[in-house]
């Protein structure tokens, strides 16, 4: 990924929202038309309009601009031990994902 991914990247995250531009422009504070031109690389949001994207949707800014796939998980309002519940539970997941994607074991174990 690049930075040229970030309009995908953003319609993406927009779409499986299911926020139009319209209404992402007005949870940013910008027109819809700004949201097309980030969407189409026309232009790029602020760096405070990109940080407060990443944290509306739950991702890093370094996803929103292509360089890393991963997401985010905010635990700020949880106590220590619900955020290390969170994140056993998605250590797992991470396990089950991973162990799917290598296929079923040939030997049936």
């Amino acid at each position: 990924m690049s930075i040229y991914d970030f309009g995908a990247i953003l319609k993406h995250l927009r779409t499986s929202n299911g926020l139009t531009q319209k209404e992402l422009g007005r949870r940013m504070g910008v027109s819809k038309a700004v949201i097309s031109k980030y969407e189409t690389g026309i232009s790029y949001p602020s760096y405070e309009t990109l940080i407060f994207m990443a944290k509306d949707f739950g991702v890093t800014t370094d996803y929103l601009l292509g360089v890393e796939n991963g997401k985010t998980v905010d635990v700020s309002a949880l106590t220590d031990s619900q955020a290390d519940t969170v994140r056993k539970l998605i250590a797992e997941f991470n396990k089950a994902n991973a162990a799917n994607k290598a296929g079923p074991d040939p030997d049936g174990a």
